[in-house]
């Protein structure tokens, strides 16, 4: 039998309660949450839209809630996390303060990335925060960037039982990338954000990582694209010469 700790926290105590519901339970209205918590309407509204924020929920059409990515079983990475995101902090500080965008690292976890550490620059207009979130990978600029580092034939198994994906189109797309050394995801996964992506490879050469630029589209200039790219890759190989060293 467990007792509810001293010192709880209500907040967290409801926004937990909330998605274990949207795991267990399905689909859930905002009127239904506050009723189930017995809180006020707007506090339920709140409490939904943190979850939304950190992928534990999302939000359909008719604007009933769900349960998130995080809250569906996660597919194992077999990526060094710990090491990668220890490894990466300072390099990505270095990028995010020469190019003043965002910057993410991720991994592949099956047909999905995921994003294990993020830096955000200081800019009004900005991506913000992106740690713990999953995406498509073939969608996503560092997932296509890691995907265009296998053997085509490791995509070809990767993808086909996945339904919706053109694998003859994606290893064409995937092959541009390993051609220009970069991907690009302009508003695939998300309206008003471009992002670049390029591969952080291990001692063997396979790729366990990617790290990313997310540009507000808006402030999108290709004529930036050398600069940002050369910026990029040089973070890359600093993170990969440093997982090399602590091996």
């Amino acid at each position: 039998m467990k007792n509810k700790p001293v010192y709880a926290i209500d907040s967290v105590d409801h926004a937990l309660h909330l998605a274990q519901i949207l795991q267990q339970e399905g689909t859930l209205r905002v009127t239904d949450a506050a009723e189930r918590l017995g809180v006020s309407v707007s506090t339920a509204h709140r409490l939904l839209a943190m979850l939304v924020y950190r992928d534990f929920a999302a939000q359909r059409p008719d604007r009933t809630y769900t349960a998130g990515p995080v809250l569906r079983p996660a597919q194992r990475s077999e990526a060094p996390v710990a090491l990668l995101r220890r490894v990466s902090a300072p390099h990505l500080h270095t990028l995010v303060d020469g190019v003043q965008e965002s910057a993410n690292l991720m991994i592949l976890a099956g047909t999905e990335v995921r994003f294990i550490a993020t830096v955000e620059c200081a800019r009004i207009l900005r991506v913000g925060e992106r740690a713990g979130r999953v995406l498509p990978a073939h969608l996503a600029s560092g997932g296509k960037a890691i995907l265009a580092g296998l053997p085509a034939t490791d995509v070809g198994t990767l993808y086909e039982d996945v339904d919706g994906i053109d694998v003859p189109k994606l290893r064409r797309e995937l092959a541009l990338v390993r051609k220009r050394g970069f991907a690009i995801n302009d508003q695939l996964t998300e309206a008003g954000l471009t992002a670049l992506g390029v591969a952080v490879r291990g001692s063997s050469g396979a790729p366990e990582a990617a790290v990313s630029l997310a540009i507000p589209s808006a402030r999108f200039d290709r004529n930036q694209l050398p600069t940002w790219v050369a910026a990029m890759t040089a973070a890359a190989t600093r993170i990969e010469n440093d997982l090399a060293a602590r091996r």
